[in-house]
């Protein structure tokens, strides 16, 4: 943590370098001192403090500036850091001045100079203050701090990408209160939202999540042309390939366009998963994964897209969305699947804006006391119904089949049903959304009656089942009639591509010798977290089996 800050303001440049000394003498171990030869210099300083989350302690300041005197600045620093405890160094002749400022300003104390010898005349009178700071002082949050508008899709966004990637972040709602305002103030005149800073004074203004990536240092770059193992999706398949492959001794990276953990990354609460009797979150799990990962030297690209796999003789490789080309002697689609959008009139136009997609966990601490809408019955929409019952109001449910046990596991239903504040409607379909900036009403459709009403909401999270993300590989790997990629038997039971070696496929292979898929995105799997799992680490199994027979 950096040490909280002593301001030291005065014009004349000896007396400032002395000031400076003898409070770095007697503070140093635990205050910095910073320097500043006018008032509009030091509030240009404390300005950036600000901006870069920095606690200022003290304010010792001269009277006597030809620009700006001591108390102007004063009662102009006291905006921006109020809690600092305020000293004037003043002359004889100024005392006069010092006394009013402790009105107007709320001076703390005034020194007279010369303060010779400090140990006397200036240690006792700094300590004294500095202790009092301290009691009082709460150390500042020292993380990425981001301003914007709670119903703007481009905020949502960045907090998203940092609460799936785990970065600690601090949020100021410009609609909540005057300090995010205040803040973005700071940054220059009329200065647009959203707006990112960082612990190291960097400032972001409409940034794209790239943009946020790279800043943090998240995202990575290729460090080789040619890796022994290419895998495409950082969810729980994903990652355990990753972790198996690099475990054994495959040069491993690992492509992911948003962030390790895939959809179950988003899962409030995983609750069977073995050797956690307690649960775990999905986000605990991803981060666990990716350290472990990391420990292995799987190199991680974030916030990358694979745009076209190559799969030409004896090579292959993948091309990224900003033009890297990657080769590889394996590669593991691990892409997962996306949530399917709800077709209602007014709902695309309200997306990240009180209308989301997936568990939204950068916004279920903004539904506190709200009433909330979940659409969707299988196990990620029970587990975000079970999540969003803790903070929000009331949460309800809109299933539009005749029960929940249907698509839902039984723990879940049993802890839905034990919940006061959850309500589950079956049989009831989302059929249109209202609202001017951000949601206000869901229209709702009774499958029974076929009638329809409209409920009041700031928030819905949509699950109502999920497509693989599979376009970018139409016409060079087989894929049944939903977009599932084809392993193993299915390749010549379902594609009728000729497979062109004289073996069968591996379990887990594609119609492409050497190309591999697991977890949600393959033909056939079971869609569980467990699952997932198990076919990344078995999936290194037959990438072992492939280079063998390749004479890899």
């Amino acid at each position: 943590m950096a040490k909280p800050i002593i301001l030291a303001v005065d014009d004349d440049a000896e007396v400032l370098h002395a000031v400076a000394h003898d409070v770095r003498q007697g503070f140093g171990e635990h205050f910095r001192v910073i320097r500043a030869d006018s008032g509009s210099r030091a509030l240009d300083v404390l300005r950036q403090l600000k901006l870069a989350g920095e606690s200022v302690a003290l304010m010792l300041v001269d009277q006597r500036m030809p620009e700006m005197s001591g108390v102007e600045f004063l009662s102009l620093a006291k905006e921006l850091f109020p809690d600092a405890k305020r000293v004037l160094l003043t002359a004889y002749a100024d005392t006069e001045a010092a006394i009013t400022a402790i009105n107007e300003v709320q001076l703390d104390y005034y020194l007279i100079k010369p303060w010779d010898p400090p140990e006397q005349r200036l240690y006792p009178v700094l300590d004294d203050l500095l202790d009092d700071w301290l009691a009082a002082h709460h150390p500042p949050f020292e993380g990425v701090r981001v301003i914007g508008h709670r119903w703007s899709a481009e905020s949502h966004a960045i907090r998203d990408f940092l609460a799936r990637n785990q970065v600690p972040y601090q949020w100021f709602d410009l609609a909540n209160g005057p300090h995010a305002a205040e803040l973005l103030a700071l940054i220059g005149e009329d200065a647009p939202s959203p707006a990112v800073l960082f612990p190291d004074g960097r400032v972001l203004q409409e940034p794209s999540v790239e943009q946020v990536a790279e800043t943090l240092g998240l995202r990575g770059h290729a460090e080789i042309p040619l890796y022994d193992l290419l895998i495409v999706g950082g969810g729980p398949a994903g990652l355990a390939a990753a972790v198996y492959g690099a475990s054994e001794g495959l040069r491993t990276v690992l492509v992911e366009r948003e962030a390790t953990g895939g959809q179950a990354g988003m899962s409030s609460r995983i609750e069977n998963y073995l050797g956690f009797p307690s649960g775990l979150s999905g986000a605990d799990l991803a981060r666990r994964a990716t350290t472990q990962a990391k420990r292995f030297g799987v190199e991680l690209l974030l916030t990358q897209e694979v745009s076209a796999l190559r799969t030409t003789p004896g090579s292959l490789g993948v091309s990224l969305s900003d033009g890297t080309e990657l080769g590889a002697h394996s590669i593991v689609l691990a892409t997962g699947v996306t949530y399917i959008r709800l077709e209602a009139p007014g709902l695309d136009g309200l997306v990240g804006r009180g209308v989301y997609y997936g568990a939204g966990l950068s916004e279920v601490s903004s539904t506190a006391g709200e009433d909330v809408f979940v659409a969707g019955g299988a196990n990620s929409a029970g587990q975000a119904v079970m999540h969003l019952s803790t903070v929000a109001r009331s949460v309800t449910m809109l299933v539009r089949g005749a029960s929940l046990a249907a698509g839902m596991s039984h723990y879940l239903v049993e802890q839905i049903e034990r919940t006061p504040n959850i309500t589950v409607l079956v049989g009831a379909s989302i059929v249109g959304a209202v609202g001017e900036d951000h949601l206000e009403q869901l229209v709702i459709r009774d499958s029974a009656t076929g009638e329809s009403h409209t409920e009041p909401t700031s928030a819905l999270f949509v699950f109502i089942g999920a497509r693989p993300r599979t376009e970018w590989l139409t016409g060079v790997i087989g894929r049944d009639e939903r977009g599932f990629v084809l392993t193993g038997p299915d390749v010549a039971a379902h594609d009728g591509r000729v497979w062109p070696l004289d073996r069968d496929p591996f379990l887990l292979e594609t119609n492409v010798p050497g190309v591999f898929a697991v977890g949600d995105v393959r033909h056939g799997s079971a869609k569980r977290v467990a699952t997932a799992v198990g076919e990344g680490a078995s999936a290194v199994l037959t990438v072992w089996q492939y280079r063998a027979s390749a004479g890899l």
